[in-house]
């Protein structure tokens, strides 16, 4: 069955984390015929080198095939301000639903302001992820304006987080190690030297 946006919907605008988690999702909308934009939207990622290095990469693919970018401001005094109290909340919990909602806000926001009907989402793509969490901030943003929706199609059934990984491969994109943000960069380390692990290494690891 050709994948169709909801609603009778026509023109889809993508909020992407990074390459790696919307490689699978862009080729999918792709394949099924779908005008749609990718939207950066990224005020999380920490330090500033991880974060051009995620853009960057999602860039050259966006290029690649075609797919128009839209670059959005990194923002960051602003995520630390809805990030002050929620510092040792854990993964999934109280700081990643802030986190969720603050992109998704912009996002529905100019996809309101540019003609967009629909937006969605590769967060939910990663098995690291709660997938209920996403949708519920995804439309949670989109029902503050009208028209807009928010698709929460599921992106990992049908082997879609198998294809994730093969196409991270193929196209030998940069491999983060930790969900983004500072604090989640600090527990990942903490649990590498746990484990006696060296601490992560921006930049250097990549699919292959």
């Amino acid at each position: 069955m050709k994948l169709q946006i909801p609603e009778g919907k026509s023109k889809l605008l993508l909020h992407s984390c990074c390459a790696p988690c919307s490689g699978e999702v862009m080729e999918r909308i792709a394949e099924a015929g779908i005008n749609y934009s990718i939207y950066f939207y990224n005020p999380n990622i920490h330090p500033r080198k991880e974060y051009e290095l995620r853009k960057n990469e999602n860039i050259r693919f966006a290029e690649k095939n075609g797919i128009a970018f839209i670059d959005a401001d990194y923002d960051t005094e602003n995520w630390f301000a809805r990030a002050k109290g929620l510092e040792w909340e854990p993964e999934r919990g109280a700081r990643c639903t802030m986190c969720f909602d603050m992109r998704f806000e912009r996002t529905a926001l100019y996809a309101y302001e540019n003609g967009f009907d629909s937006i969605t989402s590769c967060l939910g793509i990663s098995r690291w992820k709660n997938m209920e969490q996403i949708n519920e901030c995804g439309h949670r943003a989109a029902a503050k304006y009208p028209g807009l929706i928010y698709w929460d199609y599921n992106w990992r059934k049908n082997g879609g987080s198998e294809r994730m990984i093969q196409i991270a491969k193929r196209e030998h994109f940069y491999q983060q190690e930790y969900c983004g943000c500072v604090y989640s960069l600090r527990d990942t380390n903490a649990h590498r030297e746990k484990q006696g692990r060296e601490k992560i290494r921006i930049g250097e690891k990549f699919y292959s």
